[in-house]
């Protein structure tokens, strides 16, 4: 299988953000957004997902954290997608139970080519330190609509919300590492019916 890495650039009036990864890496992450909450939950993708994951964004923080938390998920889901090439030989559906304490998440993940997003996470608090926990939406409606993933994330129980948001992450990293793993027994084959995805 070709080396499966991207470096993307999105330059906006409200973001500068470079997102370079390497899907099969070994963890490694760097990060430098303006939103530390956010950079430990991106280095949970990277380190559970054995994705090596450098992302910089110079954001309008001056103002609240929309711009930066949306537009990374956007720019990290066109990163995917071009590391991902045409899909043919892996796994495509991923699916991940992650605890913490008394915090439980599930997210399930199938690279479709369809972007689609179902989520349910009954937050505790609307904010965790201060980082306003509705961002999360917005983080990963920008990830399914640019890397063109069908993807379902439920958290099944938690009192903490930082605990919620690690389970969250947590389980979607460990979800793309299933779905993107390269399944042997499919060769160069498209996981599909259709030929295509």
């Amino acid at each position: 299988m070709a080396e499966r890495s991207a470096s993307v650039s999105r330059d906006t009036l409200e973001t500068q953000i470079k997102v370079s990864l390497n899907l099969d890496g070994t963890g490694k992450g760097k990060f430098d957004t303006g939103v530390p909450f956010l950079e430990h939950m991106l280095d949970q993708i990277s380190r559970h997902g054995l994705i090596d994951l450098d992302i910089y964004c110079k954001g309008d923080t001056h103002i609240d954290d929309h711009h930066t938390v949306e537009d990374i998920g956007i720019t990290l889901g066109q990163a995917m997608a071009q590391a991902m090439g045409d899909k043919k030989g892996i796994r495509r559906y991923g699916h991940a139970y992650v605890p913490l304490d008394e915090a439980l998440s599930r997210v399930v993940i199938d690279f479709s080519g369809r972007p689609g997003l179902m989520l349910d996470i009954p937050f505790t608090q609307k904010r965790v330190g201060n980082f306003d926990t509705e961002l999360f939406s917005e983080f990963f409606h920008g990830f399914v609509n640019h890397a063109k993933v069908t993807m379902h994330i439920d958290c099944l129980r938690g009192d903490n919300a930082h605990h919620q948001i690690e389970t969250v992450f947590k389980a979607f990293a460990r979800a793309l590492r299933m779905a993107l793993e390269p399944d042997p027994r499919l060769g160069d084959q498209m996981p599909s019916t259709k030929g295509t995805l």
